[in-house]
C-alpha cells in the first residue's frame, strides 16, 4: 500500500519565518510583503484632503477674495533692477603702504567712497575715479566707478570687479515692497606698484622747495632699477589732490587746480617735453667711441668757441660759443666739464676733427630711446623729437638743414625734445651695459628688453666720465661720502631771449656697481640761477642715506 505524501514548495519553506529559527530579520530576507491596510489608506486620504484645502484655499483667497487688490498692485508697483557695486582694489606701493583705499560712505548709501593717501608727490600715479552717477529721476546712469587718471584709470578694469544686482519692487508712492538678491558682486583685485611712496613724496618736496624758492614753473623726477625697469620714484611738481577731484568739492578749489598756469595736471615724467641740453653728451660720446671718430684719449682744444661761414653771407662767420673756454679735453674730461666745443666737433665735425653727422647722430639717439614712447601705457605719455633734415624739411620747407643744426643737435638743443622718463631709460642702459629696459610701474611684472649697439668697452668710458663730473666737475654738488654716484648735468636754454632754461640732473648710483638711475628736471628758471636740479638731487640722497638708506647699498 502507496503512502500519501503532501508535497511542499520551496516558496511555503521560506515565506514561512517560522520554519527558519536562524531567519535575519533585519536584512529583511524572506519577509512577506502585505497589503495596505485600511487604517492606512484612509489616513493618507486625510492627509492629502488637507493640503489640497489649504493650497485651494490660499488659492481662491489670492484669485477670488483678494484678487482685485492684487491686481491693484501689480499695476500700480514697478520693479527695477539695480546694481550691488562690488568693493574696489586697493592700490599699494612696494612696501604695501596704501595708496588708494575703500571706506564706509559719507555722502553716500549704495557704495563705499574712495579715499588717498595724504602723502604728496603721488597724485600722478595714483590718479582718481569719478563715482557712479544717477540722473534726475534717481536711476543710476553710470552704474561703475571709472577711473579717471594715473593707475584708477590704467588698471580700472581690475580694480573694479564685478558689480552684483537687486531687484526692487516699488509701490506707487515709491517705497519698497520687496527686495531680491539676483547676483552677488565680486571684489575687484589689490594692484602692487613698484614706487616707494616715501622716495616720491621727499622727491616731490625738494621739487617744490627749488620751485618756489628760485621761480622754476614746476619740475618732475624718478629713479629706476637699471636691472628690471621697475619705477622706484617719480613724482612731477606741482599736483592736484585727488581726493578733491574724486570727491567733486570743494568746486572753487578744483577751479583753482585749473586755473593754475603751472599745469599741475601735468604728468611731467611721462608726459612733459623738454629741451634736453647736455644730459645727452653721454650718448653721443658712446656713439663716438663705437664708430671711431675720437679715442677716449685724443684731446680737443676747447677756446671758448668754434667759427664758421655764415651760410648767408660769406664775409661773417657764425659762431657757436661753449659756455666757457676748457682748454684741451679729452671725452673723459669733456663729459666731465661739459664742454660744448668738444661735442659740436663730435657731432658735427670741425677742421681735422671727424663727426658723426646727423644722420648717425639720429640713428643713436633712436637706438637709446629717443622719438619712441615708453611701453608702459602710464609712462609713455610722448614721444619727443630726434631732429634731422626730414623733420626739418616737414617743420620749416624753405629752410635747409645746416651744419649749425647738427652743432646744436649734439648738444641736446635746437629741436630736440624728450621727457625725464626717456633720459633715465638712456642713462640705465649706459649704466647697465647696454641694455635698454622699458620701465614699469607695476611690482613684478616681466620687463621687455633690447640691446644696443655699443661695445661694453665703450660705455665703460662714458661711465668713468660720468663719475668724474661728480669728483672733479659740474656734477660736484652730489659728491657725498656716503655713496658714489655718477652724474651728467644739463642746463637747455628755452626760447629766442634765452632768460629762461630748463636745469637737468642725471645719473646713476652706486658706482662701482649701479644699482638705480634717477633723473631730475626744473623746469623753466631764470637763466643766472645756478642752484637747480643738482641741488634738489643732493637734497634728496642726504635724506635718502637717513630714511632709507638701504638704497644706497651695493647688492
Amino acid at each position: 500500500m502507496r503512502r500519501s505524501v503532501k508535497e511542499i514548495s520551496p516558496d511555503e519553506i521560506f515565506l514561512d519565518d517560522a520554519n527558519l529559527p536562524a531567519f535575519d530579520k533585519a536584512q529583511m530576507e524572506g519577509r512577506l510583503e502585505r497589503p495596505l491596510g485600511a487604517g492606512s489608506a484612509y489616513a493618507l486620504g486625510i492627509f492629502f484632503a488637507i493640503v489640497f484645502f489649504v493650497f485651494g484655499g490660499r488659492l481662491w483667497q489670492i484669485q477670488i477674495a483678494d484678487g482685485e487688490r492684487y491686481a491693484e498692485r501689480a499695476n500700480a508697483n514697478t520693479l527695477e533692477s539695480t546694481p550691488i557695486f562690488a568693493e574696489r582694489g586697493n592700490i599699494l606701493d612696494r612696501n604695501n603702504e596704501p595708496l588708494a583705499w575703500n571706506a564706509p560712505p559719507l555722502t553716500h548709501e549704495e557704495f563705499l567712497e574712495r579715499r588717498y593717501t595724504e602723502l604728496i608727490g603721488l597724485a600722478h600715479i595714483v590718479g582718481f575715479v569719478k563715482y557712479p552717477s544717477k540722473d534726475t529721476s534717481g536711476f543710476y546712469i553710470r552704474e561703475d566707478f571709472s577711473g579717471a587718471a594715473g593707475a584708477e584709470s590704467e588698471y580700472n578694469e581690475m580694480l573694479s570687479g564685478t558689480n552684483g544686482s537687486r531687484t526692487t519692487e516699488r509701490n506707487v508712492q515709491g517705497g519698497v515692497v520687496s527686495e531680491s538678491v539676483v547676483d552677488l558682486p565680486e571684489r575687484g583685485a589689490d594692484i602692487r606698484l613698484s614706487v616707494d611712496a616715501r622716495l616720491s613724496e621727499a622727491l616731490y618736496g625738494f621739487l617744490m622747495e627749488r620751485i618756489r624758492a628760485v621761480g622754476f614753473e614746476g619740475g618732475a623726477a624718478a629713479i629706476v632699477d637699471v636691472s628690471n625697469g621697475e619705477v622706484v620714484a617719480l613724482t612731477s611738481a606741482p599736483e592736484y589732490s585727488p581726493q578733491a577731484l574724486a570727491d567733486g568739492a570743494p568746486r572753487g578749489r578744483i577751479e583753482e587746480f585749473i586755473a593754475d598756469s603751472r599745469k599741475p595736471f601735468l604728468p611731467r615724467a611721462a608726459a612733459g617735453l623738454y629741451a634736453p641740453g647736455s644730459v645727452v653728451k653721454p650718448l653721443l660720446a658712446a656713439a663716438a667711441l663705437q664708430e671711431d671718430i675720437i679715442t677716449p684719449e685724443q684731446k680737443i682744444l676747447s677756446t671758448g668757441s668754434i667759427s664758421i661761414p655764415n651760410p648767408y653771407d660769406q664775409s661773417r662767420t657764425s659762431v657757436f660759443n661753449d659756455w666757457k673756454a676748457h682748454g684741451f679735453v679729452d671725452m673723459r674730461h669733456a663729459l666731465a666739464v661739459s664742454s660744448d666745443v668738444y661735442f659740436y666737433e663730435i657731432g658735427g665735425g670741425f677742421e681735422e676733427q671727424k663727426g658723426l653727422g646727423i644722420a648717425r647722430i639720429e640713428k643713436y639717439l633712436r637706438e637709446f630711446g629717443f622719438g619712441e614712447m615708453l611701453a608702459d601705457p602710464m609712462l609713455g605719455g610722448a614721444d619727443g623729437v630726434v631732429p634731422s633734415p626730414e623733420w626739418k624739411k616737414s617743420a620749416f620747407p624753405s629752410d635747409p638743414w645746416r651744419i649749425g643744426d647738427t652743432y646744436n643737435t649734439s648738444i641736446g638743443q635746437y629741436g630736440m625734445l624728450a621727457t625725464p622718463l626717456q633720459i633715465v631709460r638712456a642713462i640705465a642702459a649706459i649704466a647697465n651695459g647696454g641694455r635698454i629696459i622699458q620701465p614699469t610701474l607695476l611690482a613684478g611684472e616681466i620687463p621687455t628688453e633690447r640691446e644696443i649697439s655699443i661695445a661694453p668697452e665703450n660705455l665703460k668710458v662714458v661711465r668713468e666720465g660720468m663719475r668724474l663730473a661728480v669728483t672733479n666737475g659740474t656734477a660736484s654738488g652730489l659728491w657725498l661720502p656716503f655713496v658714489s654716484i655718477a652724474a651728467k648735468t644739463g642746463t637747455a636754454e628755452i626760447g629766442a631771449a634765452k632768460k629762461r632754461v630748463h636745469s637737468w640732473i642725471t645719473g646713476f648710483f652706486p658706482y662701482e656697481a649701479p644699482r638705480y638711475a634717477f633723473v631730475a628736471l626744473l623746469e623753466k628758471g631764470p637763466s643766472e640761477n645756478t642752484i637747480g636740479a643738482a641741488y634738489a638731487m643732493r637734497q634728496f640722497f642726504e635724506w635718502l642715506a637717513i630714511n632709507a638708506p638701504e638704497y644706497l647699498k651695493s647688492e
